[in-house]
């Protein structure tokens, strides 16, 4: 075994805490330069998260209630039933498959429509309603007749029993109820007509036709028309032998 002198000793002290002292800050170095190396992969995988979020943000479907009057066309355009239309790719929007074939236009109602995307079904409300009737009042006519005999009967058209023009949107969503009315039977009845449910009263008056009696025709002895019976009174006769007479008409 070598001897080291004092000299050669000092040497190699000198040496091994120079080396000891390159080694710690060599590791101190690498330790700064492997740090930012796992932040960076931190980092990305940060990004790369919301990059997804993202994505699944803008494909997220989202649907509209609809509302149509009845009897009108369905739009057939995609982005009409969807919310967030703006938010979705073309590439999304393309992909989309759209399902009315539930609705009934021509009944009104609420039904379910369909939007298909890749095997997943959004479902969604379409709702029919009628269609908006122009707002319009009623003057109803007082209607006055003779009593029918059994088996007549007042008219069942609106138009009767209406003063104004009404135009066939109006009068094919008119309700008349004459049902308290009755036309053989002498006496003031109540009858209604209903719209967008406003009802409106007028009246029914129905009377017994007068008496008659058949007098001779100036114009032929053999035949005789009707007229109306006028009641006489008669009052004494007066000392110069003439007659008054005062003439009450029937009321």
């Amino acid at each position: 075994m070598m001897k080291f002198n004092n000299n050669q000793k000092k040497v190699l002290s000198i040496i091994l805490a120079s080396w000891s002292l390159i080694l710690i800050i060599s590791g101190i170095i690498m330790n700064q330069q492997v740090k930012p190396i796992i932040k960076t992969k931190y980092t990305v995988k940060v990004e790369r998260k919301k990059i997804a979020e993202q994505q699944a943000k803008t494909t997220e479907i989202k649907l509209k209630d609809i509302e149509i009057e009845i009897n009108n066309p369905i739009s057939v355009d995609i982005k009409t039933y969807l919310e967030n239309s703006d938010k979705i790719s073309e590439n999304t929007l393309k992909s989309l498959k759209l399902d009315t074939s539930l609705v009934n236009i021509n009944q009104a109602g609420t039904y379910q429509y369909k939007i298909t995307y890749k095997k997943k079904v959004y479902i969604g409300n379409i709702k029919v309603k009628e269609k908006e009737l122009p707002n319009v009042s009623f003057t109803l006519k007082k209607i006055e007749i003779t009593t029918f005999k059994e088996g007549e009967s007042l008219s069942a058209n609106p138009r009767s029993y209406i003063e104004e023009y009404i135009s066939d949107e109006v009068y094919n969503n008119i309700t008349l109820d004459i049902s308290q009315v009755k036309p053989t039977i002498q006496g003031d009845y109540p009858y209604y007509i209903i719209y967008k449910g406003v009802t409106y009263q007028g009246k029914v008056i129905v009377r017994n036709p007068g008496p008659t009696v058949y007098t001779p025709n100036n114009n032929t002895e053999d035949k005789d028309e009707p007229t109306t019976e006028t009641p006489t009174t008669t009052t004494p006769t007066t000392e110069d032998d003439t007659t008054t007479t005062t003439t009450t008409t029937n009321p």
